[in-house]
């Protein structure tokens, strides 16, 4: 079947939450930077991605029904052309928050790759490959705000007519569930990975 949503939205926009969301709600396993560290021939795949050389997406997403986060987000457009009846979600919040939890977690972490000892391997070459297509600058925090508004702009200006959803954490079900056609569940939509979550799991120290 593929994959039957595809997740637009950059990291630290609540996508760990629409992860376990669209689980529930789709019965399959949604693709996540999460699932990157669970699968070892992942980063050199994302590496070669982010430097040109795209694998056959039905292959490499078989067994998930849904993609959220970065690595994949900023592959959309590809994303939309082999999964034509998708709907793309662009989970979206506001860009000092977004600038507040991914500067103290993701942007963290990344830069490990940039250092002149990094290991020439996927990690470093999918990090890179990752940030410098967002945004050379994506240390400032000026420049990382400008990228990260233009990007959502790209998005909304350039998604397929009828399949773009826009979705903000305080949005909860609904929007999802429509662009699905499936019931709104009973009970709160999932909340997780915060930034003190994201921290302690990357071993920073508060």
């Amino acid at each position: 079947m593929g994959l039957q949503i595809i997740g637009a939205g950059l990291g630290r926009t609540g996508t760990t939450s629409l992860k376990l969301a669209l689980e529930e709600l789709l019965g399959g396993r949604c693709y996540h930077m999460f699932e990157v560290r669970e699968r070892a021939a992942d980063p050199d795949v994302w590496g070669d991605a982010y430097e040109g050389r795209l694998p056959d997406w039905h292959a490499f997403f078989d067994g998930y029904v849904a993609s959220v986060d970065w690595p994949a987000a900023p592959f959309w457009p590809e994303l939309s052309e082999a999964f034509p009846d998708a709907p793309i979600l662009l989970s979206v919040r506001d860009a000092d928050s977004w600038w507040r939890s991914a500067s103290h977690t993701i942007f963290i972490a990344v830069a490990t790759y940039f250092q002149p000892d990094a290991p020439a391997d996927g990690w470093t070459r999918m990090g890179r490959g990752m940030m410098t297509r967002f945004t050379p600058g994506w240390r400032d925090e000026a420049s990382a705000k400008a990228a990260y508004l233009a990007y959502n702009d790209q998005v909304r200006a350039t998604a397929p007519a009828g399949r773009l959803v826009e979705w903000a954490p305080e949005d909860g079900w609904g929007p999802i569930c429509s662009a699905l056609g499936v019931p709104v569940p009973d009970h709160p939509f999932p909340h997780a990975n915060t930034t003190a979550d994201t921290r302690a799991a990357l071993g920073l120290e508060d």
